[in-house]
């Protein structure tokens, strides 16, 4: 693409949406087309691909609110940069930058203003293609996040999990090069490796992509059968993941740089791995602690005892009640809980669960009725019905 056409674009014409479209409805258009044109969804297509990136590029300009009231000042000039007839300009860039015999002093100050204008709209400073790095621009891999299901135990005491990851990388069958193999790109004759061309109008140029290796630098004469030239294709790898002790159920782990490969020399993405904890059958969790409900016996609540309760992967400790233990009250064991990163434990708490029997022989009856009758002249629900009748 010439300097011509580039400032002859008529973005909102690419995107389809008029010149007072709203941010919303630029968005929406270009959704609509990224999803029509991107090269994943058109293999092979260079037209697909020449039509995503102008998409993308009119994208790029129209959503900023600063570079598309630049763009609009451009074209609101005297003929707005278009082209007559025969491909000209309808004047002489060189007098808009003071360039030319003794208007420097006038309109040199115009200059500066409108080439700071051109280096904001088309990010261009110095003439140094920015944007594009003057080759391939460094990329990112993308961020990859997975699901990982483990038993309470295991979550308690960490496990090395294996995660099979399915992401775009490096093309396995001509390793990144795009050619077929048994061959080798070589090196484009029209960039001589760079990526990029200069365009020159007099003291005026721009830097873009190379047309023909389309900024690669590398031309592909017999293109990779899997990736089509690209040298990306989607690829399976599996990945030994650390999962900490005493994770808990929904927590999330950051695994940086195990995401999808960058391209051209890009850091890889992270690994954002769900933590799903399956229940155990005694133990629960709260942050830290672990939970256990105890049943007892009514004497034992009454009277006061020890009782033995279980830890988790752990010998039994024994619980001392006092006597009226009430039903629902929890105790503290120390240092039985889930581990903490720095090293030490939460508590087991352990909450006393009173059972009230089904049935009852004579004898127990028998007690519990001299019992009842020794606790006649306590009204242990007066307050509660004082209560009730307040407003």
């Amino acid at each position: 693409m010439s300097t011509k056409d580039y400032l002859e674009k008529d973005y909102y014409k690419v995107l389809g949406v008029s010149k007072t479209a709203s941010q919303e409805e630029i968005k929406k258009s270009y959704r609509k087309l990224a999803r029509k044109y991107h090269p994943d969804a058109n293999r092979g297509d260079a037209d697909a691909e020449d039509r995503f990136k102008e998409v993308s590029e009119a994208y790029d300009v129209l959503s900023d609110e600063k570079r598309r009231k630049e763009y609009d000042s451009v074209r609101s000039m005297p003929g707005g940069f278009r082209g007559q007839q025969g491909g000209g300009f309808p004047f002489d860039l060189g007098d808009i930058f003071g360039q030319q015999g003794g208007a420097g002093t006038q309109t040199g100050g115009a200059g500066e203003r409108i080439g700071d204008l051109f280096g904001g709209l088309f990010n261009r400073g110095g003439g140094a293609g920015t944007r594009t790095g003057g080759t391939r621009r460094a990329r990112r891999g993308a961020d990859v996040e997975t699901d990982v299901t483990l038993t309470f135990g295991r979550a308690m005491n960490g496990v090395t999990v294996p995660i099979k990851l399915t992401s775009e990388a490096a093309c396995a069958n001509c390793r990144g090069t795009g050619a077929k193999a048994g061959t080798v790109p070589r090196v484009c004759p029209n960039c001589e490796g760079t990526g990029h061309e200069t365009r020159n109008l007099g003291n005026f140029g721009f830097q873009e992509p190379c047309k023909e290796c389309r900024g690669r630098g590398l031309v592909v004469d017999d293109p990779c059968p899997t990736c089509h030239g690209s040298g990306r294709a989607t690829g399976t790898r599996t990945i030994q993941a650390r999962v900490p002790a005493g994770v808990s159920d929904g927590q999330k782990i950051r695994l940086k740089g195990k995401g999808a490969p960058g391209e051209a020399g890009g850091p890889n993405g992270d690994l954002y791995v769900n933590i799903k904890v399956k229940p155990h059958a005694v133990f629960g969790r709260d942050r830290d602690n672990l939970t256990l409900s105890v049943p007892v016996t009514f004497p034992e609540a009454a009277l006061g005892g020890e009782i033995r309760v279980p830890t988790f992967q752990g010998q039994p400790v024994t619980l001392k009640l006092p006597e009226g233990t009430p039903n629902g009250r929890t105790f503290r064991v120390r240092g039985r809980g889930a581990p903490r990163r720095d090293g030490t434990k939460g508590d087991l708490l352990v909450t006393v669960d009173v059972q009230v029997p089904a049935k009852i022989d004579d004898q127990t009856r028998e007690a519990l009725t001299r019992l009842r009758e020794a606790g006649d002249g306590d009204d242990l629900r007066a307050d509660l019905l004082k209560q009730a009748r307040q407003e």
